[in-house]
């Protein structure tokens, strides 16, 4: 059967995968292999360089380089706190007397009798690494991280922004072509990853805002409010690190998109349940998705498997369920039907692969293979 290769999202309702959790610098480990943790917990930490600040003490004092020893009250090592005093002429008049203060609380890190130069060390800032999701630690790495593995539903967006979370999930709305209102949102969803149909716009995002909720998840939203929520343009680098909340997730495009069947009916099926997410999101070299994970036990019935975070690729075949992802038939899904071989001249008089398409509404199209994006179940 032919066959080829195209990018895709996943939307299972059961697979295992590993999180690899890695700290920025070296640090401290805080759990063993074989450990059961929740995302919540804190899985190791370390401690970043605190901030640097210069006090140029010749010229405040008005001293030669090599004589600041002689005016210095603190030594190397000594703390300080901010506007505190660190050296001083004195003068046989008072009046005259020069000082020199630390502009920062912390440490004095070095005295340069070549430059005249106090440099100071703020406190160093803890940084701790949560687990994001509930499972079991499968692989430690000293002073580096941990990989956790856990198993359930696993669902992929199309665009992200925002970091990790992790939450009950809500559902609001009555379906996936729900176009949610800000009173729709209420106080008890507080903390919650909540679905929200077909669109959210700014005036829900904002409303979600002050509840408190934690994601939300909806089928479409505006390139404009994205643009205003983020005060730029978003650009081709990665996402994940804005200040944001709720993390937003978008699981078919901009505009009014109808939340994909699979992916609503599956979210649906374990509202109420723990989940975790994250908005970040690479659509260049390395994709990354967008994503949400609900922990679950195995299924009675055969499940797929994904280790390592990736998942086996099979290539587009027939019968494979794909969205259209570009004009005029942008959001579509369907089948496909049947994938010619040899090349094709299309509308554009370009000559590509292209692929034989079912639609869900019933008509069946021909589209550039570049123009599908498969559905992995």
């Amino acid at each position: 059967m032919a066959h080829t290769y195209t990018p895709g999202l996943r939307v299972t309702a059961y697979t295992t995968l590993t999180k690899e959790r890695r700290l920025p610098i070296a640090g401290e480990v805080l759990v063993r292999k074989g450990a059961r943790v929740k995302a919540e917990d804190v899985v190791a930490k370390a401690e970043l360089p605190g901030t640097v600040a210069t006090v140029n003490v010749v010229n405040l004092l008005g001293i030669a380089a090599d004589e600041i020893p002689n005016y210095m009250l603190k030594k190397e090592g000594d703390l300080v706190a901010a506007d505190e005093v660190i050296a001083e002429t004195r003068p046989f008049i008072k009046f005259f007397r020069s000082v020199a203060h630390a502009p920062i609380d912390g440490t004095i890190e070095t005295i340069s009798q070549v430059t005249g130069q106090v440099i100071l060390r703020g406190a160093p800032r803890p940084v701790e690494l949560r687990a994001y999701v509930d499972g079991t630690v499968v692989e430690v790495r000293e002073q580096e991280g941990v990989v956790i593995e856990t198993a359930g539903a696993f669902i992929q967006g199309i665009l992200g922004v925002g970091g990790e979370v992790c939450g009950e999930i809500a559902l609001v709305g009555k379906g996936r072509d729900t176009v949610v209102a800000p009173d729709d949102l209420r106080d008890t969803m507080a903390g919650k990853i909540v679905i929200a149909g077909s669109f959210v716009s700014s005036e829900v995002f904002t409303r979600a805002s002050q509840i408190g909720i934690v994601a939300l998840i909806c089928g479409g939203f505006d390139d404009m409010d994205l643009r205003n929520l983020l005060g730029r343009d978003l650009g081709v680098a990665i996402t994940g690190h804005e200040d944001v909340q709720p993390i937003l997730i978008i699981t078919e495009g901009f505009g009014t998109i109808p939340m994909a069947k699979a992916t609503y009916d599956l979210l649906a099926a374990n509202a109420g349940k723990r989940a975790s997410a994250s908005g970040a999101t690479q659509i260049r070299a390395g994709v990354m998705r967008p994503e949400i994970i609900i922990p679950a036990q195995k299924p009675a019935s055969k499940a797929v498997h994904e280790t390592g975070g990736e998942t086996e690729r099979v290539g587009l075949q027939e019968g494979t369920r794909v969205r259209i992802i570009r004009e005029p038939l942008f959001g579509a899904l369907g089948k496909v039907k049947s994938l010619p071989t040899g090349l094709v001249t299309v509308e554009s008089e370009s000559k590509v692969r292209v692929a034989e398409i079912t639609c869900d509404d019933g008509r069946t199209v021909i589209v550039p293979r570049s123009n599908v994006e498969a559905i992995e179940s």
